[in-house]
């Protein structure tokens, strides 16, 4: 509060940022910033998701065989874990713009996620701490599932590595885009999330061939405990750059600023709108809003025209920040309030998603893993699949297709970061098409004639969907960084992780929801309610989720044009010059 209205009595933008190094000085962009300061982030986030997703990924197996929980109860546990995960993604987020700054998130929480991974191996390790050994498959219904402070213990370690792994994400791909953020450097950037998807993929390979391959043969103890030394070398590779670093100061609770232009509009809700521009609170201390040289300044956009009355200027006297804004505050609100549609859309992207890490897992579980006689595939190595593809297609999109198609649109990322989340979301819902076709395939193939198909079966699905993830989910990170929300670039990237975590919830919600509906159909129990798949109709779940995901597509196609649409809208302002100001997030229009 007390920064805000500092910021405010010298005219200054409230969300403007500055740069400093490790010792708190000016920082300078001939020593500080830059291609190598982010490798060295790329190194934790390519460590961090080589540590999460061994343990995400596998996490069904280990619950239902360890811990003695039902097929349905352990997907939902797994899906609300990494839904936690991406959740507390806001908190870290939160936390680096207001408080702590990236730096100190990262290696504060990088600490918390690796006690959770020790305290995992500890209890997979000791006997006494898990129930007693069972076999789900032949006698699910005598096995004694975990609970009292066997089940207290294994949620905390587990919440412990959410908690830990929630508030690092959005900080390392936000630290990293700030080492080569700037005004001259949209070509790098958008490298830049190329890149970071890369070493993403890279840890997520290593992670589901590896590691899996470490907890299928030496136990999950030895697994959780590679997953902690795999997190602690993210550290080290994050404290290694700790001189090249260009750090921006935490500037207090990034909300109070947000919070003052719905105060304001409410308070002023019933004064006349004037279109003079004399009559508005602008952000330089000489206001001159229409014939001023400054390309700060900005005029009010027709988009939510309500908030536009928080910046009347009523009293001769000093307003409070709580009555008066100024123009940028309520522009940036708008910009804020018009990303969410976008965000909503990739909600139902992310519960396919939750398939791909629970019954698909399952699904590979029944069918033959044998690649020759001696050696058999791990069914949590499945999901390794789409990423071995994607460690050659993330760098020949990047040299290649980006380029000749920057000749043909002129824009800088080849494609506009909304078409890259529209493409990604069509592809989505042939990933479920052919997760159904190839379920079906298998189910008849088991009950009608007592066969078990092989397990490359089910490569198209995960093929089809890392191709897709990697447009929508690249696409959603950019688009959301280079909004004009200075400050905030930490809790913007947060957002877009929330939408795994709403994505993985709603996928338990409907688990439940569809046991229930389908319980008294012929289906008898329900399409997911037993633990053996042949039993269960998961085809009919994954059809559903084809037409969602198509249905879901088609309303993205609504709000992305509604999107572009109102930030080409006209300024609510009269324009009196040629250099009359622009509209907050003109540069940034997808």
């Amino acid at each position: 509060m007390e920064n805000t209205r500092k910021q405010e009595d010298k005219g200054e933008n409230i969300f403007e940022e500055i740069s400093v190094d490790w010792r708190g000085k000016p920082s300078n962009p001939t020593k500080h910033g830059g291609m190598r300061a982010a490798s060295f982030v790329l190194g934790l986030q390519g460590f961090e998701i080589m540590a999460i997703a061994a343990v995400g990924n596998n996490l069904i197996t280990y619950v239902i065989n360890e811990m003695h929980f039902s097929l349905s109860k352990s997907a939902n546990i797994v899906t609300n874990f990494i839904g936690t995960i991406f959740i507390l993604a806001l908190l870290g987020g939160y936390l680096s713009d207001s408080y702590l700054g990236c730096f100190w998130t990262l290696l504060i929480f990088g600490f918390v996620e690796i006690s959770g991974f020790i305290l995992l191996s500890v209890q997979a390790h000791l006997p006494q701490l898990k129930p007693l050994k069972c076999n789900m498959l032949l006698d699910g219904d005598h096995c004694e599932k975990a609970k009292g402070f066997k089940a207290f213990l294994f949620f905390l370690a587990l919440y412990l590595v959410a908690l830990g792994s929630g508030c690092v994400k959005p900080n390392m791909i936000a630290y990293g885009a700030d080492q080569i953020n700037g005004s001259k450097q949209s070509k790098k950037l958008s490298r830049y999330f190329n890149a970071a998807y890369f070493a993403f993929s890279m840890g997520e390979l290593v992670a589901l061939t590896v590691l899996v391959y470490v907890q299928t043969h030496s136990g999950m103890d030895v697994g959780f405990g590679v997953s902690a030394t795999a997190m602690a070398m993210g550290l080290i590779s994050l404290i290694c750059g700790t001189l090249l670093y260009r750090n921006k100061p935490p500037q207090g609770s990034i909300f109070t600023p947000i919070a003052q232009v719905f105060v304001a509009a409410t308070l002023k809700r019933k004064q006349v709108y004037s279109s003079d521009p004399w009559m508005l609170h602008w952000n330089q201390s000489k206001e001159q809003p229409a014939n001023s040289d400054s390309t700060n300044n900005i005029f009010l956009s027709e988009r939510f025209r309500f908030l536009n009355k928080a910046c009347i200027k009523v009293e001769d006297g000093k307003e409070s920040p709580w009555s008066l804004c100024t123009v940028n505050q309520v522009e940036q609100v708008k910009i804020l309030l018009s990303i969410i549609p976008i965000f909503a859309c990739t909600i139902i992207f992310n519960t396919i998603l939750a398939q791909l890490q629970t019954f698909s897992v399952q699904q590979g579980s029944a069918m033959d893993t044998h690649l020759t006689k001696s050696f058999h595939i791990p069914p949590a190595s499945l999901q390794a699949i789409p990423y071995i593809m994607l460690i050659f297609i993330v760098p020949l999109y990047d040299t290649f297709f980006v380029p000749f198609a920057r000749k043909i649109t002129k824009h800088e990322s080849g494609i506009t970061p909304l078409q890259r989340i529209g493409f990604g979301l069509f592809l989505a819902t042939f990933s479920m098409i052919s997760a159904a076709l190839l379920e079906n395939k298998r189910r008849n193939a088991a009950v009608n004639s007592n066969k078990i198909i092989s397990i490359f079966w089910i490569t198209p699905q995960f093929l089809i969907f890392g191709l897709s993830e990697m447009f929508t989910a690249v696409g959603l990170i950019e688009f959301f960084y280079k909004q004009s929300l200075k400050g905030m670039q930490s809790f913007l990237t947060a957002i877009t992780y929330c939408s795994y975590s709403f994505g993985f919830y709603l996928s338990s919600v409907l688990v439940s929801l569809v046991n229930k509906v389908t319980s008294n159909s012929s289906f008898g129990g329900g399409w997911l309610s037993d633990n053996n798949l042949n039993k269960d109709r998961l085809d009919l779940f994954y059809w559903m989720l084809a037409v969602l995901s198509f249905i879901n597509f088609l309303n993205y196609l609504f709000w992305a044009k509604w999107y572009f649409h109102i930030n080409r809208s006209p300024a609510a302002s009269p324009q009196l010059d040629s250099n009359t100001p622009k509209i907050a997030g003109d540069d940034n229009i997808p």
